[in-house]
């Protein structure tokens, strides 16, 4: 078979464009193919962090309180549909199984293993874009209203900077107002994660990525990917635009990846935590930082386009229709610790889909039993943060590269 494109990479979120950029650097001629523009879905929306600290992948609750707290599905930091508990039930019992404390623990060095290149891989890719304008440096802050919480964040982050080398300054009460005089007063203290790099607008990284791949050669093309098939020498996508062959192909379509896979014969056990995010008019003083509510579960990050709020999580079906509340919530608390934030300056809030693996880890590699086909989805909240590094990684295996770190972990066939 005669093929115009050695890889075809489904997906143009910043893993997928990230994937083709590394691959294309690599020379090999890769087409990215997707139903939006680039970094357009789920990528769109998030904090813009490119999250050094972030070693340790969410855990669910196991502690009775918290989970009594939010089985009343009052929280600001996670709401759920009701129709949703009994699809939920498997991957929520595998994902607390996963999240006790020496599971959680061997999970995480896993988790390092990718979370510790980030910085060095974005600031590599955006250097070679003339994208590093995008990036704020300053790190973030994460307060607490509780001396509590704090005690317990500070237990943890002390954990990381042992193990994995993570960075950070505690902050008293005068401290965190000395940093955001505009939060409101009284708080119990925060820390001050210092290694991150805030992003002012993610969806123009994403488009910065694509366009340095689209000038190395590589070519981007809008259409649904309606059918993948196996070929004698590759593989065939059939789209909106007629049939598209290569000899390898690539599925980085995130939450929406096991649409294909599942015809594949690979039912990966994805659940979707649902986001909402919304902008703002930056108040008179600024907010400086990208400020995380510990105690509430929402994040304000000032942006080019205002101070970005976003949501807890919301459970629910992918393409079930918008819920009003986890803005609703988020906006209340958000008011309160941000007394002089500004009006809404989006018509509606944005909502995107995060694919979840009952692990934390996400699935990146080649699929069990078919030659030249690769998976790279299952990012959770740090698609952003991991996408150049998940490219690394995968184009690394693709090429027959000695890889950064064992792929082991990630591979699909955890799951079969």
């Amino acid at each position: 078979m005669a093929n115009q494109h050695a890889v075809i990479v489904l997906g143009a979120g910043i893993v997928g464009v990230s994937i083709a950029l590394q691959l294309q650097l690599r020379g090999r001629q890769t087409l990215l193919l997707d139903r939006q523009g680039p970094g357009e879905g789920t990528s769109f929306g998030n904090a813009g962090l490119i999250q050094r600290e972030a070693v340790m992948p969410h855990p669910f609750p196991r502690a009775l309180a918290q989970m009594l707290s939010y089985a009343r599905n009052r929280s600001t930091e996670a709401y759920y549909r009701g129709t949703m508990l009994p699809r939920l039930a498997i991957p929520f019992m595998q994902y607390w199984y996963n999240s006790q404390e020496e599971r959680h623990r061997a999970i995480a060095r896993h988790y390092a293993a990718l979370i510790t290149h980030c910085l060095d891989d974005h600031l590599a890719l955006a250097g070679l874009a003339g994208a590093t304008n995008l990036f704020r440096a300053g790190g973030w802050l994460q307060v607490h209203a509780h001396a509590e919480s704090l005690d317990h964040a500070l237990q943890e982050a002390a954990y990381k900077a042992e193990h994995f080398g993570v960075t950070y300054d505690a902050l008293d009460t005068a401290q965190v107002a000395q940093m955001e005089a505009t939060l409101r007063p009284g708080l119990a203290g925060g820390i001050h994660w210092t290694q991150p790099l805030a992003v002012t607008d993610p969806h123009a990284l994403t488009r910065a990525y694509l366009n340095y791949f689209t000038q190395l050669g590589g070519e981007f093309r809008t259409g649904n990917a309606e059918k993948v098939q196996k070929e004698q020498a590759g593989w065939r996508v059939q789209s909106a635009h007629g049939p598209i062959e290569a000899a390898e192909l690539v599925i980085a379509l995130g939450a929406w990846s096991p649409d294909i896979t599942r015809a594949l014969g690979f039912h990966p056990p994805l659940f979707v935590k649902r986001g909402y995010h919304m902008h703002y008019r930056q108040p008179a003083t600024p907010l400086c930082h990208p400020v995380l509510d510990a105690d509430q579960g929402y994040v304000l990050a000032p942006m080019q386009r205002g101070i970005r709020l976003t949501t807890g999580a919301e459970f629910a079906d992918r393409d079930a229709p918008r819920s009003a509340i986890p803005l609703t919530r988020a906006e209340a608390q958000a008011r309160r610790l941000l007394p002089s934030l500004g009006e809404r300056l989006d018509p509606e809030a944005w909502l995107g889909s995060r694919p979840c693996t009952p692990d934390m880890l996400p699935i990146i590699g080649p699929a069990p039993g078919q030659k030249g086909l690769w998976y790279a989805f299952g990012h959770c909240h740090q698609g952003l943060t991991l996408g150049p590094t998940t490219g690394r990684l995968l184009a690394e295996m693709m090429g027959g590269e000695t890889p950064f770190t064992d792929p082991e972990p990630y591979r699909a066939e955890r799951f079969m």
